[in-house]
Order: structure tokens, then C-alpha cells, then sequence
């Protein structure tokens, strides 16, 4: 089932128009009053706007009424055509609500910029051809994590002097801060220090569940990198982090500042629940809109340790334990130590579930089903020790034998099952080589339905037609990665294509044209759901930075200006760029995770020949 929902407070609602449009000569055009800042579609001809890779797919959908093929023709910045062809009908795309064509114009491989597909009377934005297309974006994707730190100034030289700030949360006045935490009345009698880790969304919460999701993803790209060969380019001193420099690849410091936070939410020893993790801590009550982190002057509050977030740490830990040892032994050992300790914890209280009911000044994060968890940390801990305990745990699960562990709506923080089979597929471990088979099918078998879904429908969007829920881009980005996953197992290039039509979808080639990613095309978002990025509320505040993706379409309309501004919407289409509408423009760290994952595999150079990769075992 869909991810749960986290209602957030609505702010100040301050709304943009989402404008209409005219269908003029068969194709869809903008009406006069497309200028609006959400009004993204100016052209029928939908494009990944940043432009695409010489050795990639190239394809475009046009909105049409057309039913005969239609002649596209490419041309380069100069305005001569430099290849043409037909499109293909599609006709009715149910999600979008459209009537569609493709152009595909992969053959054309050579390099440059400012090139225009147009069909039919009609043009797209310019977009280049080029091998470095990714890299800027595999930067400031992952920055988006800096910018998001607690508990340490963020400075001008790293980000720029718009988005340079002092430490939030440190109990510097106005701040109570986060170095001395009561809990909740009723949960604990002491306090905790848990500074530090990152901000979850556009709020100052900071929570385990979403926060162990997030740092799996970091690591796993940069595990899957060093796989490849490819591990060089987010190595010592290639990101905008403070530690730059100091020997450890610069993904790995990024994660190690919300692994700290995580390990300090661990119930300590000889205290009720000892070994689990608390399950969140925030502000008693919403943060107002906007309010930066240093001014927020709100008490905060621990939040009931929870199964599913102790399961969180023991499974983000044990994974650091594994891909840190090079690196820093001792922090692995640490976090090798608090993963058993977790994990025993977890154990010994199965069922400590997180109430929806607690979403009074944060997300709920509830989940009463955990055995996903236990199995993602069952395999964490065996591939991190070899031992029998955790071999007989992951093999022991219904998830180990499960088809549905990847399920219609991919992985998220309530569905983890799919993390233990990507580690279980790609890490050397002690299983019998059936099991290893097994599991590398269900990989390929999910990332199968995924291209099957991306072939039924107009804009190759790999979610249901029904799946345009909360964080419906992080979705997105999820299934990209399992089809990159696939790809890397099998060497098929069909896999490949498909990951790289799915970033296509988050840069424009959508029922909006709308870039989904700030900075990135000329129709990008710019106004996203976030307490101190917020311009369209206070002018003396940024924008969010380049490389922070929204939440994307949501059909349930769950904040104000959605259902004012987005009544009778068609699924991929309910979406408005608005700081208000944290239903469909919120920013996370589990969907900015994905996003940094993916713009890195988009951004390496493929190897000439390459084949299938392969453990050895």
C-alpha cells in the first residue's frame, strides 16, 4: 500500500495559480495566463529540459489530439534540422489525462547544446546532448544534506552567502536546542544529547525511520559506485562538506553526521526500552512559517522509542560497520556495537509501534507492520558479520521467499523489505547460491514490471497510474534505482534506459513540463514547502538550492492550496509549486536520497563493453 501520509501544518498559505490550457490545431498550448510561476507547461513538446546523454535514450511525448504520426524534426542551436523522423501515437494516457505521442530520437548521439525538438508547429526547450549532462546535478544533489545538517553553521564558502546560517538547535538563545532533550511527558525522566543529524523535510524535525531510509541510500551509492569502479567521483574532497580533505570519501563523511544523530537516539543502558531508539524528536508544536533553524525558540521533545526506528538503526548502522572499515575502523566497530545492541532491543520488543495519533508539531511516521524491518536488518547484520544468528533471522522471514517485497509502489520508509534483497543481491555473503539466484531474480523480476509500466504509458513513468501519492518523486526515483540495480546484475541495457527515462521524468518529460528539481531546466520549481527556504514568503530568505527535489503530484490534495488550486486534476498533473502546498512541493531527505543516488549512476561514463557484474561467489 502507499506509503502513510504526514500531514504537516500548512503555514502561511500564500498561492500561485495553476493555470489551464487551449488544445489550438491538435496540439496542446498555454493560455494567456500561463505566465503564473506553477503554470510550468509552455510548450506541448515535453523534454527532459537539462537535455540527455549521446550514449542514452532520447525521447519526447507530445500532447496531441493528433491520431496519425506526426513528423518531429531536431535542430541545433544554429536552427538547421540535424535529424527527423515520426512519432508515435499513443493516444489516451490515463494518468496525465492527456491524449499523447513519442518522438524518439536516440540515434542522434552527437554532443551540444541548445538543440529544439519540434513537432507539428510546435517546440520544446532548448536541452543539450552531452556525457557531463549529470555531473553538476550528482553535486547538488547531495549538498542538499549539507544544507539540511543540525547543529553546526553552515558556511558561505561551502553553499554560498544566500543559504550561509549560524548552528540551529545547539541552546543558543533563542533555541531551547537539542544537546539536552526531555522526552515527552509519560516516556522518559531524563535527557538526551541528540544534536546534530539532518532536518527531515521543510520542517526542524529530525526523525529515526526517514533518517535511516535516507542515510542507506547515501552509503548504498556509494557502495554501488565502488562496485563499478566509479567511486572516484564522490571520493575525499569532491563535495561541498566540511570535512573535505581528511581521507574518507566525502559520501561517507555526508553520512557519518546523521549516523551520529542516529546512534545518539539509542535508549541508553539501565534505562526502560535500553538498546532501541527513540522515534523521533521535534518542536512541541509546528514550527511557524518561515523560521530559521537558529530562531526557532520552541521546546523540544524525544517521542517513544518505536520497533520500527530501532530496526532503522540497527540497519543503517550494521551497513556502516560494513562500508566504513576501510576508511575509519573504530566508528565501524561503534557502529557495529550499536547494531547488535539495537537489534536485541528490537527483538525483545517486536511490537512497540509509533502512533499515528502523534503528529502534533511533527509527522507520525507510524507503522504497525515491522517484519520488513526486522528482514532489512537481519541482512544488514549477516552481509556486515557472516554469522548464523543473522543468516537464520534473514532466511527464517517470509520476506526472504516473498514476491511482493518489492511492492506496486516500490520502497519507502514504511516498506523495507526491498533494501535486504538489493543488499542481499549485491554484497558477497554466505548463502547458498541458490538463494543468491533467487534473490538477484527478484531484483530483475520487479525492475521487469517496472519497464512494463514505463512502456504502457505515455510519459515512461515507472508508478502505477494509481500511484501518485505523497512523495510520488521519491517513488520515482526508488524504482530508478532498482532498474539501475538490475542493469548492474545483468549487464542488460534495457535497465539502463529505464533509469535514466525516470530522471527524463523528474527534469520535464511530464503532464506539466515542469522540472521537478531546483535549478535544473528552464520551467524548474522554485517555491518548495520548506521553513527557511522560503522566498515566497519572506524575500530576504533564498530559494531552495539547486538539486532539492519536490514531493511531486499527489491526487489525495492533502494541504489547503492544493484543493483550492487543484480541484478535478488528473493524477500526474496535481501538483503546484507553492510553498503552501506541503502535499505536493515539501522537500525530504527520502526523496533528495534517491535523487543524489541516481543523478550519480546518471552521471558515470559507462565502460566500453562492459558485462554483467558479478561477486565471484
Amino acid at each position: 500500500m502507499p506509503p502513510t501520509s504526514r500531514l504537516r501544518h500548512p503555514g502561511r498559505l500564500a498561492a500561485t495559480l495553476l493555470t489551464g490550457s487551449l488544445l489550438v490545431g491538435g496540439l496542446l498550448t498555454p493560455s494567456p495566463a500561463a505566465a503564473a510561476p506553477s503554470a510550468a507547461a509552455t510548450t506541448a513538446v515535453r523534454v527532459n529540459q537539462v537535455g540527455y546523454l549521446p550514449d542514452g535514450p532520447k525521447r519526447a511525448t507530445v500532447v496531441t489530439t493528433a491520431t496519425q504520426p506526426l513528423t518531429w524534426r531536431l535542430r541545433d542551436a544554429s536552427g538547421k534540422v540535424v535529424a527527423s523522423g515520426a512519432t508515435v501515437p499513443r493516444g489516451a494516457d490515463t494518468p496525465s489525462g492527456q491524449s499523447v505521442q513519442v518522438a524518439d530520437f536516440s540515434s542522434y548521439r552527437r554532443s551540444g547544446s541548445g538543440y529544439v525538438l519540434a513537432v507539428d508547429g510546435s517546440s520544446s526547450v532548448p536541452f543539450d546532448i552531452r556525457a557531463n549532462l549529470y555531473d553538476a546535478l550528482r553535486s547538488d544533489a547531495m549538498a542538499f544534506f549539507h544544507h539540511q545538517r543540525s547543529g553546526t553553521p553552515i558556511d558561505a564558502s561551502l553553499v554560498g552567502s544566500a543559504y550561509a546560517r549560524p548552528a540551529g538547535h545547539l541552546g543558543v538563545a533563542p533555541n531551547k536546542g537539542d544537546t539536552s532533550v526531555p522526552c515527552q511527558a509519560t516516556v522518559c525522566d531524563y535527557t538526551r544529547d541528540v544534536r546534530g543529524g539532518w532536518y527531515d523535510a521543510g520542517d526542524h524535525g529530525k526523525y529515526v525511520v526517514n533518517g535511516g531510509l535516507s542515510t542507506w541510500l547515501v552509503v548504498n551509492s556509494f557502495e554501488r559506485a565502488k562496485r563499478a569502479g566509479k567511486d572516484a567521483a564522490l571520493g575525499d574532497s569532491t563535495l561541498r562538506v566540511p570535512e573535505r580533505g581528511n581521507g574518507v570519501p566525502d559520501v561517507l563523511d555526508e553520512a557519518r553526521w546523521e549516523l551520529d544523530f542516529l546512534m545518539r537516539m539509542q535508549v541508553p543502558e539501565g534505562k526502560p526500552y535500553a538498546g532501541m531508539a527513540f522515534h523521533k524528536i521535534h518542536d512541541a508544536a509546528w514550527t511557524g512559517m518561515p523560521t530559521r533553524p537558529e530562531q526557532d525558540a520552541q521546546p523540544r521533545e524525544l517521542h517513544r522509542p518505536s520497533t520500527a526506528a530501532t530496526l532503522n538503526l540497527a540497519a543503517a548502522a550494521a551497513q556502516c560497520a560494513r562500508v566504513f572499515r576501510p576508511y575509519d575502523a573504530a566508528f565501524a566497530e561503534r557502529c557495529l556495537s550499536v547494531a547488535r545492541r539495537a537489534w536485541t532491543a528490537a527483538r525483545a520488543n517486536p511490537a512497540l509501534y509509533a502512533p499515528d495519533s502523534d503528529s502534533t508539531g511533527g509527522g507520525a511516521y507510524g507503522d504497525t507492520n515491522v517484519t520488513d524491518e526486522f528482514y532489512w536488518a537481519a541482512a544488514e547484520l549477516y552481509t556486515a558479520t557472516g554469522e548464523s544468528g543473522y543468516r537464520d533471522a534473514v532466511t527464517g522471514s517470509s520476506w526472504h521467499t516473498s514476491p511482493t517485497a518489492f511492492s506496486a509502489y516500490g520502497f519507502g520508509w514504511a516498506d523495507t523489505a526491498a533494501l535486504g534483497r538489493l543488499t542481499l543481491a549485491t554484497v558477497p555473503h554466505g548463502l547458498p547460491a541458490a538463494d543468491r539466484d533467487r534473490v538477484r531474480a527478484s531484483v530483475t523480476a520487479a525492475a521487469d514490471g517496472y519497464l512494463s509500466r514505463m512502456a504502457a504509458q505515455g510519459y515512461a513513468v515507472p508508478v502505477p497510474a494509481d500511484g501518485y501519492f505523497w512523495g510520488s518523486n521519491g517513488e520515482v526515483a526508488n524504482d530508478a534505482i532498482v532498474l539501475a540495480v538490475a542493469g548492474e546484475l545483468t549487464g542488460d541495457k534495457r535497465y539502463r534506459t529505464g533509469a535514466l527515462e525516470a530522471m527524463d521524468y523528474l527534469l520535464g518529460r511530464n503532464a506539466l513540463g515542469q522540472s521537478y528539481i531546483t535549478g535544473y531546466g528552464e520551467a524548474a520549481s522554485r517555491n518548495q514547502h520548506h521553513r527557511f527556504w522560503a522566498h515566497q514568503l519572506d524575500a530576504s530568505l533564498p530559494h531552495p538550492p539547486a538539486g532539492s527535489l519536490a514531493g511531486g503530484p499527489n491526487s489525495a490534495l492533502q494541504d489547503p492550496v492544493a484543493q483550492e488550486k487543484l480541484a478535478g486534476c488528473a493524477p500526474a498533473a496535481c501538483y503546484i509549486d507553492d510553498i503552501g502546498s506541503y502535499s505536493t512541493n515539501e522537500v525530504a531527505v527520502n526523496w533528495n536520497a534517491p535523487l543524489a543516488w541516481l543523478a550519480a549512476y546518471a552521471a558515470e561514463r559507462p565502460s566500453t563493453g562492459r558485462q554483467p557484474w558479478t561477486d565471484g561467489s
